[in-house]
């Protein structure tokens, strides 16, 4: 990470997590668009559990981030020791988590749904909180496979973890229309066959993490053998976690909200919510990834104090981030019929939907920025710069515009409050990346020349 050229080290560091992104996308519609053939219900029933998993994969996010980041600048400054201690922490973090998640499926998974169905809703209920408790219960897997992967990234390993995710996503793939419809005999589970497909995958994916990571040699080592918890490992992990943590888990607290406003409308309104948040992971999902591999890159160099690999990093990055956006944009816009007749709509589902893509999507473009601009803070040990963005972005805009939006103008108005967010965003996220640049990049030599590029990069 300190000295290939960074076209060639960005895009061996961001491209298979990028694949992984991009099929776990994949199997989030798969799994949506057989989910819709068993009811509208069924979809609105997965939809109000989503913000539950969110919730689940921003603790192990946020966990995994601060690992990597640690890790990463810890081999940057030669302390190898640390960076061994930091990724055995990480397997404590991801048990802890698991008995936290557990917990909370078994006792208030069903209060928590109730908020949202009422009475009048039962349907929609009694499927909501079998597949709430299956994930839930059956989390560990995915826990330690995150583990494993920041693990792996964090050393400039990206291309296991690829295989590993894309085996837990074949598996997922081939197993969702059996267990969900019911095809080669199996019997339909409906709902709760999403949740088994989901569980089987995350299994499958896990084995083969530990195989890779036990056989194979790498940068980091881990060992129980004598262990015992260092707290000052631990802070050091969840001072960069801990705002990644709570700036994900913005993301489902918001999206609760959402449910509950919009289900004062109509069911068909959570649903269309629904196939955005899966649909729109095909765009959003391929720059967290090429923020993945941003991430470490940024963070060894400047623990290594390599003010012109980092710079260099960071803008390639911005770049192809855009591109991404741009592109996904224009598809949202030029094939939101094609899109929605995915999901087997009604036509008021249908034409909500045409409506809700090409507005959301207008967000994408500002939010390229904001992504790779938060995987810099993070690189930088500055994640409280990413929590006071989104929040700001999710919470204070987000929220009480689409209640304003709504009430005013109905559905379709209030879908255009992320949009307007992401654009405060951005602002906001350009006034932190000048500050940031001023008090610390700028003050880093600069480091070896870059092959193929200007000796000064701003």
């Amino acid at each position: 990470m300190g000295t290939m050229p960074i076209g060639k080290l960005l895009a061996n560091m961001s491209m298979p997590p990028m694949i992984s992104m991009l099929a776990a996308a994949l199997y989030n519609v798969i799994d949506s668009i057989f989910v819709a053939k068993v009811s509208e219900d069924a979809l609105a029933a997965v939809t109000l559990v989503f913000p539950v998993q969110m919730l689940m994969m921003s603790i192990n996010i946020g966990c995994g981030v601060g690992l990597a980041s640690l890790i990463s600048r810890r081999l940057g400054e030669k302390r190898q020791e640390e960076a061994n201690l930091a990724a055995t922490h990480g397997f404590v973090l991801a048990l802890v988590a698991w008995v936290i998640y557990a917990v909370i499926g078994i006792f208030l998974s069903g209060p928590f749904l109730r908020l949202f169905t009422g009475t009048e809703n039962e349907v929609i209920y009694e499927m909501a909180l079998s597949y709430c408790r299956i994930v839930m219960i059956g989390s560990l897997m995915i826990n330690f496979s995150i583990v494993i992967e920041r693990i792996l990234q964090s050393t400039g390993d990206t291309f296991h973890p690829m295989i590993f995710n894309l085996v837990g996503v074949a598996v997922n793939t081939a197993l969702a229309p059996i267990l969900i419809i019911g095809y080669f005999g199996v019997t339909g589970y409906g709902v709760d066959g999403a949740a088994y497909a989901a569980i089987s995958g995350q299994t499958a994916g896990c084995i083969v993490a530990f195989l890779i990571f036990l056989t194979k040699k790498h940068a980091v080592q881990v060992s129980f053998r004598k262990f015992r918890i260092r707290w000052g490992i631990l802070r050091d992990i969840l001072v960069v976690g801990a705002p990644t943590i709570v700036m994900q888990a913005v993301q489902p607290i918001l999206i609760v909200f959402l449910n509950a406003l919009f289900i004062t409308v109509s069911t068909t309104a959570v649903a269309v919510l629904g196939v955005y948040f899966r649909i729109s992971t095909f765009a959003i999902l391929p720059c967290i990834g090429l923020n993945q591999g941003a991430l470490p890159v940024m963070g060894y160099n400047f623990g290594a104090k390599n003010r012109l690999r980092l710079m260099a990093t960071y803008r390639m990055a911005i770049k192809v981030a855009l591109i991404i956006m741009i592109v996904a944009a224009s598809v949202f816009w030029i094939f939101p019929h094609w899109i929605m007749m995915l999901f087997s709509p009604t036509q008021e589902m249908l034409d909500m939907g045409i409506h809700a893509l090409r507005t959301l999507s207008l967000c994408w473009i500002p939010g390229s920025f904001v992504i790779i601009n938060i995987g810099l803070f993070q690189a930088l040990a500055h994640g409280i710069f990413a929590l006071i963005i989104s929040i700001i972005r999710q919470i204070g805009i987000i929220l009480p515009l689409a209640y304003i939006l709504l009430v005013n103008f109905g559905i379709n108005g209030a879908w255009f409050s992320y949009p307007i967010a992401e654009i405060s965003a951005f602002a906001l996220a350009a006034v932190f990346y000048v500050r940031t640049k001023k008090s610390q990049i700028d003050k880093l030599p600069d480091g070896a020349p870059i092959a193929g590029t200007s000796p000064v990069i701003g």
